[in-house]
């Protein structure tokens, strides 16, 4: 039988339908022990009086031992066999996640695409309908639950007809897939379109009409009593031309408490996702700001919305740019229930072709956003039907550390890359952890958008180099490149964003003495002739930049090219590599040549720039 095991290849069967979870643990931790042949025995039992998601490990000579809560001892069955495959000692005491709620968010159409998807079609849709391998989705959760992830929202959250049929035509199917993630700790969460009473005959979606409320109370009635441990609904309300609460001329708050005592009997969660992306503007006007957006919608409601809505909150202001800050809505509502969201889908970051491992940009969210500071955390899915689900072989190591990060926020990069090539690629772990993933990231930025610029791909698809391809369109994506200057202006003098931040972060970033180089001109305009920290001007970093980039994918490519990979993972990962050695070359080439003929200044090295 085929199997996908990806970072578990001594868990070599899928496992059987139907076990309860601590049957489930049981069988996966003797199938587990036999696969890596250690020589020795195990026992795993539920401790009722831990946490449901605490777990302990011990051993005793050749026997180990796992407790845990109900769901619990299935993460401490993982937690143990990956240790004794690394070669790791057991960590003591009780192990509990930091955060209640670790999530998924797939972006899967009812038609099987997935929208920014990178890695084949749906697991789960086909052809307008539920169709999934159930051996597939089996591995998919093991794979989940491995790393401690515990809801998986099913569709995407930009809802077209899938939300419909999935809380209505499609309830059968969706306890279906209920039943199969349940053991391994996941609930599932599906997306709704805030308009959806309208589909109905309801002439209005205002959260304030009676009419609405109650046909909100109708279906959620209908969907818990199938589905009982349903996580919730996940909204996206007021971007991008969708429906919502403005609509009405109301809050964001009064829209999302509408839905959330619909479902606030059950125990539901509503998951409302900050994202508010209708900040048109024409490119002359130089004061509005798409960046403000989400703060200044959410903030002044602070404390208005109900105990059981989770604001959802993207890692920056923008739209999971290659470089942004973090977002300030994240540091500054006490009073609400946050989830931090970041994009494993590599939408603007190598789309699962260029390899970008996001250990290093979960490690920086965390240092400048204190983990308390939200109680939730969720990313949009990297997987898809391909092969080892993650499209790239590499690719798979994103889902694995967010999951870490999700567990414990205080994960470090170079343990969790080292961890899944450990697991992965125990013949090449080192080689492939230090010469290649964390570099990674930097690289990439090298060879891409320049110290915090954003935007600078091709529209639609966002692959690929176009400097000028948003320059000119409504969504207030500017870089404002000039024969003498480049950047935006964000400080006081400027859009005002930076005063958005705590008054030492805020000072921190006004000042260009003091603004981390990478984050330099999402927040200034500078001359080309800026002189930086490092004594170069602007102007020849951003040559050097990408000219280093291009340099060091090329150097990638030919240690790549010595690992052992097994089949097929190395022939797909060197064909995408000859795929990233030519976007690197065509970032550094139009990037490099689009500077020089604004600025007429000439690399001070004499390296090649293109007429």
């Amino acid at each position: 039988m085929k199997t996908y095991t990806a970072w578990l290849p001594f868990l070599k069967e899928v496992p059987p339908r139907g076990l309860e979870t601590a049957e489930l643990a049981a069988w996966e931790l003797e199938q587990g022990l036999r696969g890596l042949d250690c020589g020795l025995s195990g026992r795993c039992a539920v401790d009722g009086t831990m946490p449901e998601e605490a777990y302990r490990l011990e051993r005793d000579g050749e026997t180990c031992l796992v407790t845990g809560g109900r769901i619990g001892v299935l993460y401490g069955v993982y937690a143990l066999l990956r240790a004794l495959a690394l070669g790791q000692a057991l960590p003591e005491g009780v192990q509990r996640p930091f955060y209640p709620a670790r999530m998924i968010n797939c972006w899967d159409n009812a038609d099987g695409s997935i929208e920014r998807g990178y890695a084949g079609r749906s697991l789960w849709f086909e052809g307008g309908a539920v169709r999934y391998d159930p051996d597939r989705l089996l591995e998919l959760a093991r794979l989940m639950a491995s790393v401690g992830l515990n809801v998986l929202c099913l569709n995407n959250v930009n809802v077209r007809d899938p939300a419909e049929r999935l809380i209505e035509d499609w309830l059968p199917k969706l306890r279906e897939l209920a039943a199969l993630f349940r053991p391994f700790g996941i609930r599932l969460m599906v997306s709704v379109d805030f308009a959806q009473p309208m589909l109905h005959g309801i002439p209005t979606a205002d959260p304030l009409d009676e009419r609405v409320a109650a046909w909100w109370r109708e279906r959620a009635r209908d969907i818990w009593t199938q589905i009982p441990d349903l996580y919730g609904f996940l909204v996206k309300a007021d971007s991008e031309h969708r429906p919502g609460p403005f609509t009405y001329g109301r809050s964001h708050a009064e829209g999302a408490n509408m839905l959330a005592r619909a479902i606030a009997p059950y125990g539901g969660k509503l998951v409302w996702r900050a994202f508010v992306y209708n900040c048109l503007q024409d490119w002359r006007d130089q004061t509005t700001d798409r960046p403000c957006a989400a703060y200044d919608t959410y903030v002044p409601l602070d404390g208005q919305f109900d105990a059981n809505v989770i604001l959802q909150v993207k890692n920056g202001p923008f739209d999971f740019q290659v470089r942004e800050p973090v977002s300030p809505t994240l540091l500054k509502m006490a009073h609400t229930s946050l989830a931090l969201e970041f994009q494993l889908a590599q939408e603007y970051t190598g789309q699962q072709i260029d390899i970008y491992a996001m250990a290093p940009l979960f490690r920086e969210v965390f240092d400048e956003v204190p983990p308390e500071k939200v109680q939730a955390v969720a990313a949009v899915s990297n997987f898809g039907r391909d092969g080892n689900y993650f499209g790239h072989p590499f690719a798979a190591a994103n889902l694995f550390s967010f999951g870490c990060f999700a567990w414990d926020p205080a994960s470090e990069p170079g343990e969790t890359m080292a961890a899944w090539a450990g697991l992965t690629y125990p013949s090449c772990a080192r080689t492939l952890t230090e010469e290649i993933l964390l570099p990674s990231r930097e690289i990439y930025e090298q060879y891409t958008a320049p110290l915090g610029l954003c935007w600078m791909v091709n529209p639609n698809h966002h692959y690929g180099p176009n400097p000028m391809g948003y320059e000119f369109q409504s969504w207030g994506t500017y870089h404002r490149a000039s024969r003498d200057a480049v950047g935006i202006d964000r400080t006081g003098a400027g859009t005002g964003y930076a005063a958005q931040y705590p008054p030492a972060m805020r000072a921190r970033y006004e000042n260009p003495e003091t603004c981390p180089d990478r984050l330099l001109l999402f927040f200034h305009r500078l001359p080309y002739s800026f002189v930086m920290r490092d004594g170069r001007t602007l102007i020849q970093r951003i040559y050097d930049d990408h000219f280093e980039g291009a340099e060091r994918v090329e150097k990638m490519a030919e240690i790549l090219r010595t690992l052992p990979l097994p089949q097929p993972d190395r022939d797909t990962a060197l064909a995408r590599m000859e795929k990233q050695l030519a976007n690197a070359r065509e970032w550094r080439d139009v990037v490099n040549t689009f500077f020089w003929r604004f600025s007429g200044v000439p690399d001070a090295h004499g390296r090649k720039i293109y007429d």
